[in-house]
């Protein structure tokens, strides 16, 4: 009897494949039709976090080169509606997305190169702030950008 070893590329479809299916049972969830450019636009979040539209218009056009960037930003907007995608809109920075939803976390950014990453909440419960005086507000979330170098640009500036 022979043994065929699936190759690396039949494996990679194989684990896109499951991917896909992940993306389409989460639209399923969040009570969304399951279209291409959902899950295209979901695929490129879960390969560029922190990504805004026209950067998510690019590595989607590529699949689907008929999809508009009006396309694009309304995939967005029904994602972040339904509890898929998550918005942050850091000073001088156009609007970022994520997929990254439902835990509050915070974000760092690099003054210099800009790249982002997510920080835990630094207490481990939402709303990890709590104002001096609410005015009212029933605070459900608080959130946080720290700003700062990142360790390459740390070096690329030690270094000229």
């Amino acid at each position: 009897m022979t043994t065929i070893e699936p190759s690396e590329e039949t494996a990679g479809l194989r684990l896109a494949a499951a991917d896909a299916g992940l993306l389409a049972d989460s639209l399923r969830s969040a009570g969304l039709k399951v279209t291409a450019p959902r899950l295209a636009v979901l695929r490129a979040l879960t390969d560029m976090p922190h990504s805004n539209a026209d950067a998510l218009f690019t590595a989607v056009h590529t699949d689907l080169p008929g999809t508009s960037l009006q396309a694009v930003y309304g995939v967005l907007a029904s994602l972040g509606t339904a509890g898929l995608v998550r918005k942050i809109e850091p000073a001088g920075s156009p609007a970022l997305f994520e997929r990254r939803v439902g835990d509050n976390h915070h974000h760092i950014v690099c003054t210099r190169c800009t790249v982002v990453h997510d920080v835990d909440c630094a207490i481990g419960h939402a709303p990890c702030l709590t104002p001096a005086d609410t005015l009212g507000f029933d605070v459900r979330a608080a959130e946080v950008i720290y700003w700062g170098l990142c360790a390459q640009c740390q070096l690329d500036t030690a270094h000229p």
